[in-house]
């Protein structure tokens, strides 16, 4: 979600070039003719960001700007100026302003002037959410992020947290489906109770049964003792069932029933074991899809997603990347180490395939290899720093070459490449290019674009 903007100015023509300026550098904008026009519609869209022209007739830009520090003190307010009235501009900013523009200014400065901006609103949400945590209001540890889509994520963690509801997680590899499930559990009264991890995909099918439940000696063969199994462990508190969508067919009615009854048979038993358990689940699978393929139960998919939460990939939430950079350096004991502007924006415009984990996979790599206390754009891989296909990283900017390019080659480029950002995951790939799956599946048709032999 980007960042939405109000430009408040009785100047027409100069409202249409800035709204056109920060459309095209991707911001979500909306503008304002007058001064009560303007704060009318901040009560609508609560904007992350306002440029106010300081000279208006009726309400003027001071008076503006003091209506939105009393409604939103962490709004920043950027004041437009002419040349020669530098000196209100400095009063502006004494009342509260961020900065100042002085007519005429060119997009470069304007630019730059809005990012840190919009930098500093993020910086002050997460600052405010870190001491709500360390005052014991929130527990989220190692999530970090202050975009409005995490800002999403963290509304349903405090309305759920603490109910006993089956909540189901999905999302990508690597955008932090653990972290989400032991801020869950931190968060609900079963805090002083066991959390217990289990990866089904990672346990061979023939041991996962008795991973799960358990069993009793002699129930198979190498079975010398009683064991108890995932789901005993986590009595009293909390289990996070992680890649739930390998989870083998035949096992499924039995977690349905442990669901549905809270009680588990050991295998090799037949008596009940009653449990006082939350269940979390997580999948970067689609779970519909394979409901319709035979492959997953779909009253156990319902019985999983009382709770449906989806976490977002990395590339919908840039702004949080700064953060999560400053996050890693200190916690692998770097502190010191900053990334330089041409840095920044290079990993800002990178898709990041394998999402937070992958980026704190390359920020331990550049401080094992890095030479001072500066990370710059020379540093980073040269993956990062080449578009894939011919379509550049950030998103509706496209390089093609002198002599032209075939739209349908171009076409064919892009829906092969959100295929392999998504793992051939069709659903993924066509909520990715925001279309119907039907639309994907007639392009992949249309184009001969078959998945890759296992």
């Amino acid at each position: 979600m980007q960042p939405t903007i109000l430009i408040i100015d009785d100047d027409a023509s100069l409202r249409r070039v800035l709204e056109y300026q920060l459309q095209e550098a991707g911001y979500e904008v909306a503008t304002a003719a007058s001064g009560e026009e303007g704060l009318t519609r901040f009560g609508e869209l609560a904007p992350q960001l306002v440029i106010c022209d300081m000279q208006m007739p009726g309400m003027d830009g001071m008076q503006v700007l003091k209506t939105v520090k009393e409604r939103s003190p962490e709004t920043p307010v950027i004041i437009i100026t002419a040349f020669g009235s530098v000196d209100v501009a400095v009063q502006a900013m004494k009342q509260g302003a961020y900065d100042y523009i002085t007519k005429p200014f060119n997009r470069d400065e304007l630019h730059l002037t809005v990012a840190r901006a919009l930098h500093l609103t993020t910086l002050a949400r997460e600052n405010r959410r870190l001491k709500d945590a360390l005052a014991g209001d929130d527990d989220y540890r190692s999530m970090v992020g202050a975009s409005a889509a995490m800002e999403k994520v963290y509304q349903v963690v405090r309305k759920v947290a603490d109910s006993d509801a089956s909540v189901l997680l999905s999302g990508e590899s690597g955008t932090g489906k653990e972290l989400v499930a032991r801020a869950l559990h931190a968060r609900s009264s079963r805090r002083s109770g066991p959390f217990v991890a289990v990866n089904c995909a990672a346990i061979p099918h023939d041991l996962l049964e008795s991973e799960l439940f358990g069993h009793l000696k002699g129930a198979f063969t190498g079975a010398i003792k009683d064991k108890q199994g995932k789901f005993q462990q986590a009595d009293g508190g909390t289990i996070f069932l992680d890649e739930v969508g390998e989870l083998p067919l035949e096992l499924q009615p039995k977690l349905l029933r442990v669901l549905q009854e809270r009680v588990v048979t050991p295998v090799g038993g037949n008596r009940e074991q009653r449990l006082d358990i939350r269940v979390v689940a997580a999948t970067n699978r689609d779970i519909e899809q394979a409901i319709s393929e035979g492959r997953f139960r779909e009253d156990l998919y319902y019985r999983l997603s009382v709770i449906p939460l989806h976490l977002p990939p990395l590339r919908q939430r840039r702004e949080d990347i700064p953060l999560l950079l400053r996050h890693f350096c200190s916690k692998h004991g770097a502190d010191e180490v900053h990334f330089d502007d041409a840095a920044l924006v290079i990993l800002q415009q990178y898709a990041w395939p394998g999402n937070v984990r992958e980026l704190e996979n390359l920020v331990e790599r550049l401080l094992i290899m890095r030479s001072g206390v500066e990370i710059t754009s020379a540093d980073l891989p040269d993956k990062l720093k080449q578009p894939a296909n011919g379509v550049a990283a950030h998103p509706g900017v496209i390089n093609l070459p002198d002599e032209g390019y075939p739209l349908e080659q171009l076409e064919r480029e892009v829906v092969v490449e959100a295929l392999e950002r998504n793992r051939w995951n069709q659903t993924a790939a066509a909520r990715f290019l925001q279309i119907p799956r039907h639309t994907l599946l007639y392009r992949m048709e249309k184009y001969q674009i078959t998945p890759p032999k296992p």
